[in-house]
């Protein structure tokens, strides 16, 4: 071994620590605090929900809202339970947002396919018309939609909020599908075409099985995304039936008679419909995301 090989392999051996690990820089360091710090920003909401949801608003009084419940209260839970009927609520959620995440994928898949894949002529200035459509506030679409669906009969109606958002992801969807299904690989769809698939069995046998993880992540998103949307529901989903789990929440929070344990309750039982729907399809996220990233 030459002197210049060994002051390398020790200037090596220098940097790892104990186990072959190696040591951290102080911008490594750095980096690990700001995540933390950022954690803690994030679950601070989260423990003041879990926290006061299971207090009674004497408890909540006398002790503040960090301190944790001398004993475990479900008024306000119950409260918020029997006022707005939840059940209902969260069938509605579950509707609108299921319906509109799968409608929208199969469009932006329809969409993807025929711009990305079949090459249609102006597709750039059709990806861009996609893309501005994204760009448009919500508040500039209220006053249109809100008179066509009084004219059409769709006003306070689940359809009108299932119809708007399915357009409106099906957008994202479509701008984000034409640039990967216009790099998707000619010789497949070559041999396919060799082989006698036509377009529609070219879609199904063979685009849609290899980008069913995107599509998995967008159904995922458009789910979550659909869900906490406010403001359309709020406009068009006027009567007590039809409105949706933030719409419940938002109504009762102007309440006179609500109080902070019922709020607190409220938005516990709000966001458990999501986190639950998140964990069982965590798997299937990080897999799209993961083959997204793997070409």
């Amino acid at each position: 071994m030459t002197a210049t090989t060994a002051i390398v392999t020790g200037s090596r051996r220098a940097k790892r620590g104990r186990g072959g690990m190696i040591k951290k820089r102080p911008v490594d360091w750095l980096m690990l605090a700001l995540v933390v710090f950022g954690a803690v920003i994030v679950l601070v909401p989260f423990y003041l929900i879990v926290v006061n949801a299971f207090k009674s608003p004497i408890d909540y009084a006398t002790s503040g809202p960090f301190a944790l419940p001398q004993a475990l209260d479900f008024t306000g839970i119950q409260n918020f339970w029997e006022r707005v009927n939840f059940p209902q609520k969260v069938w509605n959620s579950i509707f609108i947002s299921g319906l509109v995440a799968v409608l929208a994928v199969l469009i932006s898949m329809f969409n993807a396919f025929a711009i990305g894949i079949g090459r249609v002529r102006g597709r750039t200035w059709i990806v861009l018309l996609f893309l501005l459509a994204n760009l448009l506030p919500q508040e500039a679409l209220l006053y249109p939609l809100y008179y066509m669906f009084k004219e059409v009969g769709l006003y306070d109606n689940v359809w009108s909020v299932i119809i708007v958002f399915t357009v409106i992801q099906a957008a994202f969807g479509t701008y984000l599908l034409s640039s990967v299904y216009g790099t998707f690989p000619k010789e497949v769809l070559e041999a396919a075409s060799i082989d006698g698939a036509s377009r529609w069995q070219i879609l199904w046998r063979v685009v849609f099985p290899i980008s069913r993880p995107t599509l998995s992540v967008l159904l995922i998103f458009f789910f979550i995304w659909t869900w906490n949307e406010f403001l359309i529901p709020l406009t068009f989903l006027a009567s007590n039936a039809n409105q949706t789990v933030p719409v419940a929440i938002s109504v009762l929070q102007g309440d006179r008679l609500m109080d902070v344990t019922t709020t607190a309750g409220s938005a516990l039982l709000g966001i458990i419909p999501t986190i639950i729907f998140f964990l069982i399809f965590q798997r299937t996220l990080t897999r799209g995301i993961t083959a997204g990233a793997v070409k």
